[in-house]
């Protein structure tokens, strides 16, 4: 870990601000990586340096959503403890993976599964809406949803919190607010495993991830009441945002690096 790097205090303002959008957006759908990670770029920070300080933001951002999730009852942790533990071994075999193979095979099938999940959301104006019967065994899905997606946020990352929700919703039966509020326990655990390994090779910025992070609870806690006081269709209407602009910028990349 570092204590700090050559980033001019405009630049600490500049990321507690990209925090405080960052943390609104993903407290509420997920995504907050699409502003994080280019303004930790656009301050000066290299690639490896960035990924590394935005887990450190990310999570002080998840963590202060979760815990207004848990206060408002929309999340029990201790109910998601086997998806924690599944989640952890998926995200340290990823992180491990990605330091020996390109991800260039994800990046058309990610964005294709995206378009999936985009247009299953379009076309369900009543999804996650109430609650429904659970089509599979929750704690299979824990065990098979935390290997698979804890794997893929290590290896790759975008849209993990999409895949989480939507599969909360039409296989566990939750509604969407309460599929938010679960999302989180994961989301905090594949960040915190992922911030671990970061720091043990020194890619983490003290000092710049800690603003961005202060921007990030404010942002959280914002996003977090949201969710709480609204209907499921808000959730809904930022999911597809979020999903609609992940995806576009993955597609975006790809065309520009061909």
């Amino acid at each position: 870990m570092q204590w700090t790097a050559d980033i001019s205090l405009v630049g600490h303002l500049i990321v507690l601000i990209a925090g405080l959008l960052a943390g609104f957006v993903d407290a509420i759908a997920g995504g907050g990586g699409l502003i994080t990670v280019p303004a930790l770029l656009a301050v000066g920070l290299p690639p490896h340096l960035a990924l590394g300080t935005n887990k450190l933001q990310s999570v002080l951002g998840v963590g202060t959503a979760l815990r207004q999730y848990r206060g408002s009852g929309l999340v029990r942790v201790r109910d998601w403890w086997l998806s924690v533990a599944c989640t952890s071994t998926g995200a340290v075999a990823g992180t491990a993976m990605i330091q020996r193979l390109s991800p260039t095979f994800l990046t058309w099938a990610i964005p294709l599964m995206l378009v999936a999940i985009l247009g299953y959301t379009l076309a369900s104006p009543d999804l996650g809406a109430r609650p429904a019967r659970a089509r599979v065994d929750r704690r299979a899905l824990q065990v098979a949803g935390g290997l698979v997606l804890g794997f893929h946020d290590g290896f790759f990352g975008p849209g993990t919190g999409a895949f989480w929700a939507l599969a909360l919703v039409t296989l566990a039966g939750l509604d969407l607010r309460r599929a938010t509020a679960a999302t989180k326990v994961m989301n905090l655990t594949s960040n915190a495993t992922a911030l671990v390994v970061f720091t043990c090779g020194g890619q983490v910025v003290l000092s710049v991830g800690l603003a961005m992070g202060a921007g990030q609870i404010i942002g959280s806690v914002l996003g977090a009441r949201q969710v709480v006081r609204r209907s499921p269709g808000f959730v809904r209407w930022f999911l597809i945002a979020s999903v609609g602009l992940t995806l576009a910028k993955l597609v975006r990349d790809q065309i520009l690096a061909g």
